[in-house]
């Protein structure tokens, strides 16, 4: 069974950053893509970001250019740099594992972007 758990959220005004992690347990392989999603009030979730070894990441586009995802593999972790922040990027980030077609969901982190 794998369980995941993420933290670093918070409140930062407009400009700012934030790191967030995403601890898993369980057996994680470097083949199984880890990432972050976000659901903003009213909105659905949406990706912000993937990883998996041996391959690009992927970004959402409104995110693009701003975060970065990265993962460590001998820790099971994935985080992700977020920079540049905006207000619309307020939301419930989740932390996301998909570990031979089955996915694995943090309980989320609140992530606050307001002056």
């Amino acid at each position: 069974q794998v369980q995941v758990a993420e933290s670093g959220g918070g409140l930062v005004q407009p400009g700012g950053s934030l790191r967030l992690s995403c601890a898993a347990s369980g057996s994680i392989f470097s083949d199984n893509t880890m990432g972050w999603y976000r659901q903003a009030p009213g909105k659905e979730r949406e990706l912000v970001a993937r990883i998996r070894s041996g391959r690009d990441p992927d970004y959402g586009d409104s995110v693009m250019g701003r975060f970065t995802i990265s993962r460590d593999n001998a820790k099971q972790t994935v985080y992700l740099q977020m920079n540049s922040l905006k207000p619309e990027d307020t939301g419930v980030y989740y932390c996301h594992v998909r570990r031979y077609g089955t996915d694995y969901w943090g309980k989320g982190t609140l992530v606050t972007v307001s002056s």
